[in-house]
């Protein structure tokens, strides 16, 4: 049951204007809730509770940061390669308007960032500094050779595949 009370409004005259109003009788309104299982009850119909789900995702993104560790520093960048390609390829079907999952976009980057992460950390601890690190990814992004992602590999291989198909057949 919600209850709702006004205080009573009083207005200064006029002349009071120039002085701060720090005097007023308004006191807003008071809105109280007398039922507190109803907000109980709310917070629980989605089912499990919020801390068990996000347990869950903790033990999932540690588990994708030991296999992340466990490459090597060449390991990393061709798959931050890949995953930047896959990133492009994205954008242009959702240019293009054709059907792709929008959560791939989150994933991709966050995956991104997480392999950026432990590339960073590898380079504090060969005592590398933010300067030459910058200097080091330039020269690393110059030299990367443009390929196509491994999903249009993939579409590439199974069209070529297909047209074998109906060339024998």
């Amino acid at each position: 049951m919600t209850t709702l009370s006004i205080s009573s409004l009083i207005f200064p005259a006029k002349s009071n204007l120039a002085k701060p109003l720090s005097s007023s009788t308004f006191h807003g309104v008071r809105i109280s809730h007398l039922c507190l299982t109803h907000r109980a009850t709310v917070s629980w119909s989605r089912g499990a509770s919020p801390s068990y789900s996000s347990v869950v995702m903790m033990a999932k993104k540690e588990e994708e940061l030991k296999e992340i560790r466990e490459k090597s520093t060449e390991q990393l960048n061709e798959e931050i390669v890949d995953l930047k390609g896959e990133l492009f390829m994205l954008r242009l079907q959702r240019s293009a308007r054709n059907e792709f999952k929008s959560s791939e976009f989150r994933r991709m980057r966050k995956m991104i960032a997480r392999m950026l992460t432990v590339k960073r950390e590898r380079e504090l601890e060969e005592g590398i500094n933010k300067r030459l690190s910058r200097k080091l990814d330039k020269k690393w992004r110059q030299s990367i050779v443009p390929r196509p992602p491994p999903s249009l590999k993939k579409l590439q291989e199974e069209e070529a595949a297909e047209e074998a198909k109906e060339s024998s057949a």
